[in-house]
């Protein structure tokens, strides 16, 4: 498969001047391993989950790191937990050299961990997900998420037709982001590719996390979160129907979550709402993995099926995070607002450059009645304005609150 240049390759770039280390975390098979290689070229990689690099490592580190003082890439690095606290004697030793090591890892729980009680303040840890619009057609990063760089206002980086045509978003939504099935356009070969994939989830990966986990406990619990993917999640409904505790539920979503799978959407709590939803939503992270779970065959299926909406939501919505993940933008938070009058936001960005809430709109076109809920809440907030993100053709300015951005923008 030809290399995709990744949005994120610049940052690291960058984080590795700054930092002795990096990691990169993400879900298997998104493209850590290769990254890293493209960003340490001819550096000295180890595969921890190959038992001759982890011996190689493991029987005597002091003495592999004397050896090898830097220029070192750690493949899933959790498989060897104790290197944390290695690294962390390493790193002091020659403490104003940077740029030495690179680490990745599939699994956030043990590996954010480690790094938070070991390794704080000495490396800089990024989240690669599956390839975004932009990479997979090789374009470079929408100058859209220069608007978050600075305070939000109505002066707007983007203007007119956007860059990516409704087609090319069209497969990328369908199919996912996962690079290896992406390669082609065939259908079947994408739902074999999914099924392995799955499998490998459920009988390697938690397995291996988790071995008292009741993994058919697990995956019924999976399908009933892919119906839910776009909602709200009640717990305790969900519990019921795959007869499961509360907090076992609970657990399953943290796992999910953990491995990449799900992401969480807490409910925003602005000082000016009343009555407001707490409970969180979210969606599957990789809507090519979401169809093929719920049993969606092919584009034509997915456009009369009831999921459809929430499934485009959940594209965008992880589409504008793959984003945010590559700017030069830090202490960003996404969130959701509903009230229990039932006024709903889809996204809310919440960060250093103010507050910028979304909705998101399958289809081309906005009816004026849809905006009640996103206009009052720019005026509430007093925010300068709220947007549309739909499959419109232009940039448009819909309301003088409300701009309407077309999806190919992102």
């Amino acid at each position: 498969m030809t290399y995709i240049q990744r949005n994120l390759y610049a940052k690291c770039l960058k984080l590795l001047e700054w930092f002795p280390a990096v990691v990169i975390l993400g879900a298997r098979q998104v493209g850590k391993t290769t990254l890293a290689k493209k960003l340490g070229k001819q550096w000295t990689y180890l595969d921890l989950e190959q038992p001759g690099d982890l011996d190689r490592l493991s029987y005597d580190p002091n003495f592999f790191f004397s050896e090898h003082p830097d220029a070192i890439i750690l493949d899933e690095a959790q498989e060897y937990p104790e290197i944390f606290k290695i690294l962390r004697g390493v790193i002091d030793a020659n403490r104003e050299s940077n740029g030495r090591f690179i680490l990745t890892g599939s699994s956030s729980p043990a590996l954010i961990s480690n790094v938070s009680e070991t390794l704080a303040g000495r490396v800089a840890i990024v989240e690669l997900g599956t390839l975004k619009c932009n990479e997979f057609y090789d374009l470079p990063l929408s100058p859209f998420f220069s608007l978050f760089e600075s305070p939000l206002s109505k002066k707007l980086p983007i203007k007119g037709a956007a860059p990516l045509k409704r087609d090319q978003i069209q497969r990328l939504w369908f199919y996912g982001g996962y690079p290896e099935p992406l390669s082609g356009n065939d259908t079947e070969r994408h739902a074999v590719w999914m099924k392995n994939y799955r499998d490998t989830y459920l009988n390697r990966d938690v397995a291996k996390l988790f071995p008292k986990l009741d993994r058919q406990a697990y995956r019924r619990f999976l399908t009933m979160l892919c119906k839910l993917s776009g909602t709200i999640v009640n717990k305790s409904q969900v519990g019921r129907a795959v007869e499961a505790s509360e907090s076992t539920i609970r657990d399953y979503i943290a796992i999910a979550e953990g491995t990449y799978l799900w992401r969480t959407l807490n409910s925003f709590e602005s000082s000016v709402a009343k009555s407001i939803t707490k409970m969180p939503k979210g969606y599957i992270r990789d809507s090519g993995l979401l169809h093929y779970l719920l049993g969606v065959h092919n584009p034509e299926d997915l456009m009369t099926n009831p999921v459809v909406g929430a499934s485009f939501e959940g594209f965008v919505c992880e589409e504008l995070v793959k984003g945010l993940e590559a700017a030069n933008v830090t202490n960003w938070k996404v969130h959701y607002f509903r009230t229990r009058g039932g006024a709903e936001i889809d996204l809310i960005i919440d960060g250093p450059f103010g507050v910028l809430p979304i909705e998101v709109k399958y289809g081309s076109t906005v009816k004026r009645s849809s905006l009640k809920s996103l206009t009052a809440f720019v005026k509430d907030n007093k925010l300068p304005m709220g947007m549309i993100i739909n499959q419109s053709e232009q940039v448009e300015w819909i309301t003088p609150e409300i701009v309407q951005v077309p999806v190919g923008w992102l």
